[in-house]
């Protein structure tokens, strides 16, 4: 019988509470045996009485005295057994609290997946404020549940991807103007709906981030469509925003640190105090853009488009650069100190701006230069057909193309003008340098003028 129900208690298959009663009555089974034997034969062995007694010992021993080391025995046995119960009490108390833990865990699993379920439910619900509810929801869920983070942080993305700003509403046949590829439309800036701010600001937060801050997981908002998207100091950190539409945003005081930006479309857009520290512009379109105070630090713009955009006292430290078309640009007390700007085009506005940077190769025609710090600047090869009146040219100007510019009281203390161009340049007033030395080390300097100013 004991056996019979220890191994139904194992192989049985129904529900779990059976199994438990088996191995419970299993178990009081093999007790009562267990106690019946050590009362009874286990009692007497302990008292002596190892064979049946002789004739001669049964005379050498009462009734009494026998009842009573039986009784001993017995007592002794007694206070063994109900040790062992009380042992065998906390195993089987220990075992009914893990069990209870684990049917606490899978009812609180399935009250996740239920909430989820739910959740889920909403967000493709008609009504907009049902579905701000389910985003709430899951990021009520992240915090119960950290596994289901980059769940929930996908499912927030594509809810963004799917009902950008040009995604057509019920009832439009077309999308807005806006939207539209031919031209820009000057219109008033469009607040987005607010399940879709909601889902837009969450997703980030549930990036992850490796020890030294950089995004491993990020919120996919690529190819999205924000077109005169009101913005403004949104958290969009370490977010994919891969070939989005952003023309004419105001992203103004927008967290933008980390996030790829590579191949965006920022046309005329407003980034006045946005922090894009470490971002990736690769090839983005900044036409026009408004970057005045902008955090620059560190990021990379290689091949952007920044014709005509305001960049007024942004730092750009460490930025790069290479290739970058800065045509029209208002660099203006901008800091680009340690930036990298190899081949870029800056026939920009450099007025008072710390070029402490690689230019290697790059294009100044036309660049305004005035009062501009170029100290500790590398410009080989670079093409300076710029005003650089009053300029600090304390920089490595070897094989710089220098014709025609105009360098009056420009100071030189310290630059190496070794195979440098200076056809045409109006070297009058300059600091720091004797015409002797200029013309040792530039391999053209006719027509150069040299001098006091008159």
């Amino acid at each position: 019988m004991i056996a019979t129900c220890a191994w139904a208690s194992i192989m049985w298959t129904g529900p779990t509470w059976e199994r438990w009663v088996l191995a419970g009555v299993a178990l009081t089974l093999a007790a009562c045996l267990a106690l019946a034997a050590l009362i009874g034969p286990a009692a007497r062995y302990l008292a002596g009485e190892r064979t049946p007694l002789t004739d001669v010992e049964r005379t050498e021993m009462t009734a009494a005295e026998r009842v009573e080391a039986v009784n001993s025995a017995r007592h002794t046995l007694v206070q063994a057994v109900t040790g062992l119960v009380v042992i065998g009490g906390v195993v089987f108390t220990a075992l009914g609290l893990w069990y209870t833990a684990q049917t606490l865990n899978t009812t609180q699993e399935g009250q996740i997946t239920d909430r989820y379920t739910k959740a889920i439910e909403q967000l493709g619900s008609t009504k907009s404020d049902v579905r701000l509810g389910g985003i709430y929801a899951l990021q009520r869920l992240t915090t119960d549940s950290t596994r289901d983070r980059d769940s929930i942080r996908n499912v927030l993305s594509a809810f963004v991807r799917n009902h950008d700003g040009c995604a057509l509403q019920p009832g439009e046949k077309t999308p807005p103007k806006r939207c539209s590829d031919a031209g820009e439309d000057n219109g008033s800036y469009v607040r987005l709906p607010a399940d879709v701010v909601a889902a837009l600001t969450i997703a980030p937060t549930l990036a992850a981030f490796d020890e030294s801050g950089e995004v491993n997981d990020r919120a996919d908002f690529s190819f999205s469509r924000f077109p005169k998207a009101f913005l403004t100091s949104a958290f969009l950190r370490g977010a994919d925003l891969t070939e989005a539409d952003l023309r004419g945003a105001n992203l103004t005081g927008a967290d933008l640190r980390g996030a790829d930006l590579t191949r965006a479309v920022l046309n005329g857009a407003n980034l006045t105090d946005a922090d894009l520290t470490g971002a990736f512009l690769n090839g983005a379109k900044l036409n026009g853009a408004n970057l005045t105070g902008t955090d620059l630090t560190r990021a990379v713009l290689n091949g952007a488009n920044l014709t005509d955009a305001d960049l007024t006292g942004a730092f750009l430290n460490g930025a790069k650069l290479n290739g970058a078309d800065l045509t029209g640009a208002d660099l203006t007390r901008a800091v680009l100190r340690g930036a990298v700007l190899r081949g870029a085009d800056l026939g920009a506005d450099l007025t008072g701006t710390d070029l402490g940077a690689d230019l290697t190769g790059a294009d100044l025609t036309g660049a305004d230069l005035t009062r501009a710090v170029l100290r500790g600047a590398v410009l080989r090869g670079a093409d300076l057909g710029a005003d650089l009146t009053g300029t600090d040219l304390g920089a490595d100007l070897t094989g710089a193309d220098l014709t025609g510019a105009d360098l009056t009281g420009a100071d030189l203390t310290g630059a190496d003008l070794t195979r440098a161009v200076l056809r045409g340049a109006d070297l009058r007033g300059v600091r720091g340098i004797t015409e002797q030395q200029v013309r040792g080390m530039a391999i053209d300097v006719s027509d150069m003028k040299f001098g006091p100013l008159e």
